[in-house]
């Protein structure tokens, strides 16, 4: 159901980062096929199942990397693949959805807006809306990075799971709970695109007006109440990170770990650099979740970060 080109991705401990982080960290690599991030994983199930007895077309909002992902599972199956986005989405992003063969269409608005015109489109052309986090096929897809972990890893004590709109931390986050309940699910999101943390935090649905982070693949409102019900069954806890500790991981990992990633990927290297007391002597898995970013901002990031030497 799943293409083996996204399964199995490298996991392996990444010794050159430890000294910096003060404690043993291996990375979960998700950056390592065709569309650069771990959506295809949920994509794929969404399209094989509508390949075989469902609609032949399907719509979805994005923030870049599931219409990416969508694009490229629909192409393979034959599928009608629209994608809404914004239009102030990373133009990396963007260019990749046109090239992978998708209708793409623009929103003067952030991704919350885009999600809205998507579910208008299924409606009026009647044809199926895969709403990220919420249909449970892109939370299955998730999952299989959770039972990679805990099949192949060496014991470890917790995961950093980047926070967005939840499939990613609930998919890893309940196998690693029902296999290795002994490990702490710790999910991270950027102070300024906080909804889904303050949600968490406080049981309930919390909204915000606006989102102000470069961490774009996170960057949610108005968090899907039935997607905070599973985040809060298996998070053990919700950190916010401050945007220099974003760039720094993302330094970080380019200076040591050789990997250019977007700043939603850096996410738990932020986390273990802005408290590490409460890591050190742990080992930690990360999972690098995207690796989809303008190169012009990734240097005016990257360049202008802290250099961490040991």
């Amino acid at each position: 159901m799943i293409d083996p080109i996204f399964l199995d991705t490298p996991l392996y401990r990444c010794e050159a980062l430890e000294p910096g982080l003060g404690c043993s960290v291996s990375i979960k690599l998700e950056t390592a096929n065709p569309v650069r991030s771990f959506k295809a994983r949920g994509t794929e199930v969404v399209a094989s199942l509508l390949a075989g007895n469902g609609p032949r077309a399907v719509v979805c909002a994005s923030a870049g990397n599931l219409g990416q992902a969508l694009a490229w599972s629909g192409r393979g199956r034959g599928l009608d693949v629209t994608v809404v986005a914004s239009r102030f989405a990373p133009a990396a992003k963007l260019d990749r959805i046109r090239a992978l063969d998708a209708r793409l269409e623009l929103v003067d608005g952030d991704f919350d807006m885009a999600r809205e015109r998507a579910a208008a489109v299924a409606r009026y052309d009647g044809i199926r809306l895969v709403e990220d986090s919420l249909d449970i096929e892109t939370c299955e897809g998730a999952a299989t990075i959770g039972l990679e972990l805990v099949n192949t890893a060496p014991s470890f004590d917790a995961v950093l799971i980047a926070l967005g709109g939840g499939a990613l931390a609930t998919g890893v986050g309940h196998v690693v709970k029902a296999l290795a309940p002994e490990v702490e699910v710790i999910c991270v999101q950027p102070l300024g695109a906080p909804a889904m943390t303050h949600s968490w935090r406080q049981r309930r649905v919390v909204t915000t007006e606006s989102t102000d982070t470069i961490a774009d693949g996170v960057a949610g409102r108005r968090p899907i109440p039935a997607v905070l019900d599973d985040l809060l069954l298996v998070a053990d806890d919700a950190v916010l990170v401050q945007e220099a500790s974003i760039v720094a991981g993302m330094r970080m990992l380019l200076d040591h770990a050789g990997l250019v990633v977007e700043p939603s990927a850096a996410l738990g290297i932020a986390a273990i650099l802005e408290d590490r007391d409460r890591f050190a002597g742990r080992h930690v898995v990360t999972i690098v979740c995207g690796g989809n970013v303008d190169l012009d901002a990734y240097h005016r990031w990257v360049g202008a970060a802290p250099v961490h030497r040991s």
